[in-house]
């Protein structure tokens, strides 16, 4: 067993806290949506997938909430395999 990266998001309570922090949003439907998918998965979130979400929250809220509506699909700098698997998990939360 490998012991856990002291910069992982996991391993510090400052980053999850910054998580959770930059989710909430502007729009009230992102930031129900965000939050509820933090509380129920937040403790098992990989690394790549915080890097996914970080990605998500640097959009716009409307650009954020045309992804997780399933309105619009990644573009540009999102258009990553690990953002996409993100998002299927966040619209079906």
């Amino acid at each position: 067993m490998t012991e856990p990266n002291s910069s992982a998001h996991q391993a510090d309570p400052a980053n999850r806290a910054r998580l959770r922090w930059r989710s909430r949003r502007g729009l009230l439907e992102n930031d129900i949506i965000l939050t509820r998918f933090l509380d129920a998965h937040e403790t098992e979130l990989t690394d790549e997938e915080v890097d996914a979400f970080t990605r998500l929250l640097d959009l716009s809220d409307n650009a954020l909430m045309d992804l997780v509506l399933a309105r619009k699909e990644p573009e540009g700098e999102v258009d990553l395999p690990h953002v996409h698997a993100l998002l299927q998990r966040l619209r079906r939360a």
